[in-house]
């Protein structure tokens, strides 16, 4: 019976685990959508953003970008051709494997994620706090 208990309890924290990870993607969605981007747009753009430097954006390998973001490589692959068409990212071969590609954050896409980065923060912080 104990552990059955403890199986109940482990099932619940799962469910609970992605009830909160639905409604912030929903929350966040809608906050981003002004801004004509997604939750996992943005989760593109601010990975990105965290690689820059003082000498520009870095460039990440899709596959990298895949596990960082936790979409899978063909989802990924038309999130970054859409944000590729709104000018927010570019894509190019890596010049270490002429297979690869690589993606890089534009200034416009620096500007929207300076621009939005406030706001999932918000969110984040609003949906992530344990004390309420």
């Amino acid at each position: 019976m104990a552990a059955n208990k403890s199986e109940r309890a482990l099932v619940e924290e799962w469910r609970d685990v992605l009830a909160l990870h639905a409604r912030a993607t929903c929350e966040l969605d809608r906050a981003l959508q002004p801004h004509g981007l997604g939750a996992s747009d943005f989760e593109v753009l601010d990975v990105l953003a965290e690689g820059a430097s003082g000498e520009g954006p870095a460039s990440w390998r899709v596959q990298e970008l895949a596990g960082r973001v936790h979409l899978s490589q063909s989802a990924l692959s038309r999130l970054v051709a859409r944000l590729e068409k709104d000018g927010l990212v570019v894509r190019g071969m890596c010049p270490e494997d002429r297979r690869g590609v690589q993606v890089k954050l534009t200034e416009k896409g620096l500007d929207r994620h300076a621009e939005t980065k406030p706001l999932q923060r918000e969110v984040l912080t609003r949906m992530l706090d344990r004390s309420s």
